[in-house]
């Protein structure tokens, strides 16, 4: 759910504190927020400098802003960082072709792991006495909460780790190859059909539920957008099967096919 402020001069935001700020809502009146990011308001706006809008966007976690910004930013001077190639997989979920490699740990916790399991198998034998056409119960409701906070706070920590590693890649090189992967074709199902029932069913089911899990379109296109304000060069490429011309690690190898540096 989303609900636009398309203008800037009816926001009147404030600052109150290092890290509140208040911002005026149409219909709603002064509401306080979480300021994380630096704002052009006060002395910091002009022309060139301002706020345009707002969005504000409620998810499992709550309610949170969104400001559109007009800013003058200057050209920055050409990057003169060297080439590389990026593959993305599941051991390795980037994987450089000069042996570099980011990492990160589970996105949720062994509690936080053990409690999602306990909902889902709350919400499920909640859900067996559900009688065909009958409205959810408010129980049965709660528990989709909590189990929808549970998850979208392991996205959360995966985007930031997205934007934190894609940053620093972008800052280093000047021209970025990423593999161009078929995801929708390699979370195709191994069930088969009836006739040719499929192998390995629960294993591949494991691998496309990791495969999900990363998110590596959605990697992709923040590292398309920083290398294009930093003057570099970022884009996909099919990897071919130009594994063997990668830098050799003694790390893990993904699951898919390493490319080049070179595009």
């Amino acid at each position: 759910m989303s609900v636009d402020i398309p203008q800037g001069r009816d926001l009147r935001i404030t600052r109150v504190h290092r890290r509140w700020g208040m911002v005026n809502i149409p219909e709603v009146g002064r509401v306080r927020f979480r300021w994380t990011k630096g704002l052009p308001v006060g002395k910091r706006a002009n022309t060139d400098n301002r706020i345009t809008g707002a969005r504000l966007v409620k998810d499992a976690l709550g309610w949170h802003v969104a400001f559109r910004t007009q800013t003058l930013e200057s050209t920055p001077k050409p990057h003169t960082g060297p080439e590389v190639g990026i593959d993305v997989g599941v051991t390795v979920p980037l994987a450089l072709s000069n042996g570099e490699a980011y990492c990160h740990r589970a996105w949720l916790t062994a509690e936080e792991q053990a409690k999602l399991l306990r909902l889902e198998q709350r919400a499920a034998h909640r859900k067996s006495f559900r009688k065909p056409g009958e409205r959810t119960s408010r129980r049965l409701r709660a528990t989709y909460d909590q189990i929808a906070g549970i998850r979208a706070r392991a996205k959360r920590r995966h985007l930031d780790w997205q934007h934190k590693a894609t940053t620093a890649i972008a800052a280093k090189y000047s021209v970025v190859v990423v593999v161009d992967l078929n995801i929708t074709n390699m979370l195709r199902s191994a069930k088969g059909t009836v006739e040719t029932q499929g192998k390995n069913v629960a294993q591949k089911s494991g691998l496309n539920r990791a495969i999900s899990g990363e998110a590596w379109g959605r990697t992709v296109e923040p590292l398309t957008y920083k290398t294009a304000q930093l003057c570099g060069d970022g884009r996909p490429r099919p990897g071919g099967g130009r594994g063997g011309r990668c830098a050799r690690r003694s790390k893990p190898r993904p699951v898919t096919t390493p490319v080049t540096g070179r595009g």
